[in-house]
This record gives C-alpha cells, sequence and structure tokens, in this order.
C-alpha cells in the first residue's frame, strides 16, 4: 500500500508549542494530527487518486447523461451496486463515431481523479466505446494480427479477377437484398454469364460455419461440376454484431483456400471486415461487386461498333488513298506530254554519263601519273641497274653476302656476280678502311701476310 501523504503530518514552524498531557512523564509530548485546508486535502487525495489509477479501463451504464454547450459531456457510470461519475471533455468527445445516451453499456477508458472545488471523486474519460462493440473490436484487432502475422493478407497471395466470366458463384443469404440486386446487375450488364447460388445463413450463432462450408461446397463444385470463373462472398449492410460472421476466422482460412478467386462485399463501404483483408479483391457493397465482375454489355457494343467501323473505314481509307494518287499520276504533265518527257529525260542521261566519262578520265590519268613514280623509285633501287653500272655483288662460298673485308681469309673462294655473268675469284691479299692512327700499320701488316 502506498503511504498517505497526509496521514499522521506533524505540524512544524506553526509558532505554538505542543499541548502536554498530563499522563504522561514530564518532558514527554502528545503527537496531534496535521491540520489540512479543505483546498490541500482535496488537492492530496487527487495527486493519490491520479498516480494510483493513471488509465484504467470501466465497463458500465450511462444514465443522467448531458451535453453541456461547450461540447463536455457529463454522465454517471452505474452497475448494480455502485455508481462513478464521469466527465468526458470536448478535445475528447468530438472524435466519437457514436451518440451516447442513457441506458447504454459502455467501456470508458480513463483517469480517476478530484474535482477539488467540489471535492467530486470522479473518472475523467479519454475514450468511450459500446461494451459489446469494444469487446468485438477487440476480439477483430487481435484476429487480424494474428492472420496477418501469417500472411494471410499479403499481396503476393492475390489473384486476378477474370475480365470477362462465364460462370459466377454467390455465397449469401437466398432471403436477402444483397442476392436480388447483384442477380438484377449482372442480367442487365451482362447477360451471358451464368450464375451459381450457395445459399447460407449470413448472421447469428453457426453462420460463420456455414459460410466457410459452402466456400468449400463452391470449390468442390468448381473441380468436380463445371469451372467457376469467381465466387461473390458477402451480405448486405448491418451493425458490427450482424457482420460478424464474416470476421470468423473460419470464414478467413476458407477464402485463402479457395482454389477459385475471391471477391468480398459485405456491408457498406465503410466496413471493413476480416473477409474483406483476405479475399482477393475487397467490393465495398454487393451491388459493387456485381459490377466490378463483369463488364457492361452497352460499353462492349460501344468499343465493338468502334472496332467495326475502324475495320471498315481503314480498308475504304487506304482505297481512297490510292485512287487519289492515281488519279494525279493519271493527269500529271508526264503523261499529258510524253514525248517531251522522253526527251528531258534522255537529255538529263547524257548530262550525267558524260559527267561520268570525264571523272573517270581524270581518275585514269591520276593513276598512271601514280604508276609512272613507283615505277621510277624502284628503278633507282633496282639491284641490277646498280651492276649494270659496274658494280659486281660477292658472297661466299655458301651464297652469303661479303660487306666487310675482315670477314674474308687469305685464299678463299668468293664468287662475285656482275652484270652479266658471274666469277669465281681467290683472295689473294685483303685490305680493311683506313681508320685513325692504324692505317699504314694494317695495310702493311696485310701486305706482308
Amino acid at each position: 500500500m502506498r503511504e498517505l501523504p497526509f496521514a499522521f503530518e506533524e505540524e512544524r514552524g506553526s509558532g505554538h508549542e505542543p499541548d502536554v498531557d498530563p499522563s504522561l512523564p514530564e518532558g514527554s509530548l502528545r503527537e496531534e494530527p496535521a491540520v489540512y485546508t479543505v483546498s490541500r486535502l482535496n488537492a492530496s487525495v487527487r495527486e493519490l487518486l491520479e498516480l494510483n489509477f493513471p488509465e484504467i479501463w470501466v465497463e458500465g451504464e450511462i444514465s443522467n447523461f448531458r451535453r453541456y454547450a461547450s461540447g463536455h459531456l457529463y454522465f454517471t457510470l452505474k452497475d448494480e451496486g455502485s455508481e462513478l461519475e464521469a466527465v468526458m471533455f470536448q478535445s475528447r468527445a468530438a472524435y466519437l463515431d457514436f451518440q451516447p445516451e442513457d441506458g447504454m453499456s459502455v467501456l470508458a477508458l480513463g483517469t480517476l481523479t478530484l474535482y477539488e472545488r467540489r471535492g467530486k471523486y470522479q473518472l475523467e474519460v479519454r475514450r468511450l466505446k459500446p461494451a459489446g462493440l469494444g469487446k468485438l473490436q477487440l476480439a477483430f484487432e487481435r484476429l487480424k494480427e494474428k492472420l496477418q502475422a501469417e500472411g494471410l493478407f499479403s499481396v503476393d497471395h492475390k489473384r486476378p479477377i477474370p475480365a470477362y466470366p462465364e460462370r459466377i458463384g454467390i455465397v449469401t443469404s437466398p432471403e436477402g437484398a444483397a442476392i436480388r440486386d447483384m442477380l438484377s446487375i449482372l442480367a442487365r450488364r451482362y447477360p451471358l454469364v451464368e450464375v451459381r447460388v450457395f445459399p447460407v445463413k449470413v448472421q447469428g450463432e453457426g453462420a460463420a460455419e456455414e459460410i466457410a462450408h459452402a466456400i468449400g461446397l463452391a470449390n468442390a463444385y468448381h473441380l468436380r461440376e463445371e469451372p467457376l470463373d469467381v465466387l461473390i462472398v458477402g451480405r448486405g449492410g448491418g451493425s458490427l454484431e450482424d457482420l460478424w460472421a464474416f470476421n470468423e476466422e473460419v470464414v478467413a482460412r476458407a477464402i485463402f483456400r479457395s482454389q477459385v478467386p475471391v471477391i468480398s462485399a459485405v456491408g457498406h463501404e465503410v466496413d471493413v471486415t476480416i473477409a474483406d483483408l483476405v479475399a482477393d479483391l475487397r467490393a465495398p457493397t454487393p451491388s459493387a461487386a456485381a459490377e466490378l465482375v463483369v463488364p457492361d454489355r452497352d460499353e462492349l457494343f460501344r468499343r465493338l461498333t468502334e472496332r467495326v467501323r475502324r475495320l471498315r473505314d481503314g480498308p475504304r481509307g487506304r482505297l481512297e488513298e490510292a485512287r487519289r494518287r492515281w488519279q494525279l499520276a493519271v493527269t500529271g504533265y508526264a503523261l499529258r506530254r510524253p514525248l517531251r518527257t522522253l526527251r528531258d529525260a534522255s537529255q538529263s542521261l547524257d548530262h550525267w554519263l558524260m559527267r561520268g566519262i570525264q571523272a573517270q578520265s581524270a581518275r585514269i590519268q591520276a593513276l598512271h601519273h601514280r604508276l609512272d613514280a613507283l615505277a621510277g623509285r624502284l628503278t633507282a633501287t633496282n639491284p641490277a641497274a646498280v651492276l649494270r653500272r659496274g658494280y659486281a655483288y660477292v658472297t661466299d662460298a655458301h651464297g652469303r653476302p661479303l660487306t666487310a673485308a675482315d670477314r674474308v681469309e687469305i685464299g678463299q673462294t668468293v664468287h662475285l656476280r656482275l652484270h652479266r655473268g658471274r666469277l669465281r675469284c681467290r683472295v689473294l691479299a685483303r685490305e680493311s678502311p683506313p681508320s685513325s692512327g692504324d692505317e699504314d700499320t694494317d695495310t702493311s701488316r696485310e701486305r706482308e701476310e
């Protein structure tokens, strides 16, 4: 237990001497309880309440409900044995999505506090919702989190809805306005489609199990009897309790297992159910589902008419264009004066032929000049021309060219090629080219040898 901040607190600094109890031993003091002002006491109680009950849920029945011009709501929460005053300020009350009234069971989330001016113990409400709705909403959120974690809402599992279905299955009540509206819209928009109805109870005890079973029957019909292109599962509008069958896990898992693509069409546009989140496509209402699942025959007829017109007018337009071009050709200058046209063409041909011949002659002459220049260069570098001037080509016995005297031995045979004929000679002496100061020495040594 928290220690009360005001219990047995001793007043200090008051300037009064403490009372002496005659029955106590001399020198002993009698302890007196602290004296609180009303404001201080109420402030202490308020602090105690707000510290110990910062946020709590309270369930009760509304009575004595009042809405002030300021927008604040004042009411009493009661059950069989007690009452609790409550207040909800305008900043919170503005976001209520229902109208509280006397006799309504609600869940209130708030803080316990004290209205100090009147010493009035009350609950300052932050959130308010109908008690039954609150419990269902909590169950909805828990199931939503569970199925989302398992991946039942993932877009990876969503299948496309066929654009032109041949056969549609509908899981709904056979007696409600929803089935009549859907059948009427389907017949008006796309009378070619076939419809198979799988009747179920859509609210009350056992409705969820019936819906799940019907989805299974539709899939069995799809596999064994006739293929279904799409399956609509839904009902008309109602309260959260009326729509609750479509928030049951058994229905969600049946939709997820369905081999036929499923359109969920439950309630009104503002109603979002677990079935909507699992289905391949959500329609805001059953009527909207019927409009989404089939094309409009009037629109199809308009599109087909446009296609036919384009197919008809396309060849006709091309034919008209060909006729126009032919008329231009036959009425043109060329066909009206053929001889002049041929002469002009012949003269133009002569002109281009002459230009071609002249260009070719210039090119041939340039090639001749280039060939003569190359021939002169070849003649100047031809070894035969050098031999003709009296030079000889010298090789050793193996046909290797000799370019230096020191590569030949005295007495060695060498071959000389002249401009006309060849000579085989023996080396009697060898002279090396003169170099620096050794010229005389080398010459005399070679002569001695």
